[in-house]
């Protein structure tokens, strides 16, 4: 990690040796060992964190890329269905053309009169009572 040596580690030692003095040797070292064991903890946590930030990193690649494909495929869906409807109209404009045709070749029918009257219920009332024979009413 440091590369650092055994010739290094000894002069380490030496140099320790002189400025801390022998009696208090073994308390600075444990205390350096503690700083350096959690130097490598804390280095571990972040070389973890920076691993499952770049694996979160590649799964937003890959739901970016599929979310890419989905678009895609939508807008080629929205294409077709919109060819679709626009064929379909056609279709039907073309059917209510002929329709249209159709109808202004076939003559109409005569408009009605306006000097018939229609039946009234009077005039049905009266030819109720002239279809019956008022002598077979015993009343």
């Amino acid at each position: 990690m440091f590369d650092i040596g055994f010739a290094e580690l000894l002069l380490i030692g030496v140099v320790g040796l002189l400025v801390v003095g022998p009696e208090q040797l073994p308390g600075a070292v444990r205390t350096v060992l503690a700083w350096v064991n959690r130097f490598r903890r804390s280095f571990d946590q972040i070389r973890t964190e920076v691993r499952r930030e770049l694996h979160n990193d590649e799964i937003m690649q890959e739901l970016k890329a599929e979310s890419q494909q989905l678009k895609q495929q939508v807008r080629e869906t929205t294409q077709s269905v919109e060819q679709e409807i626009q064929a379909l109209g056609n279709q039907a404009s073309d059917s209510l053309q002929g329709a249209s045709n159709t109808a202004d070749s076939v003559p109409s029918p005569p408009p009605a009169s306006s000097s018939a009257t229609p039946p009234t219920a009077t005039s049905a009332a009266e030819a109720d009572d002239s279809g019956t024979d008022k002598s077979s009413n015993p009343a």
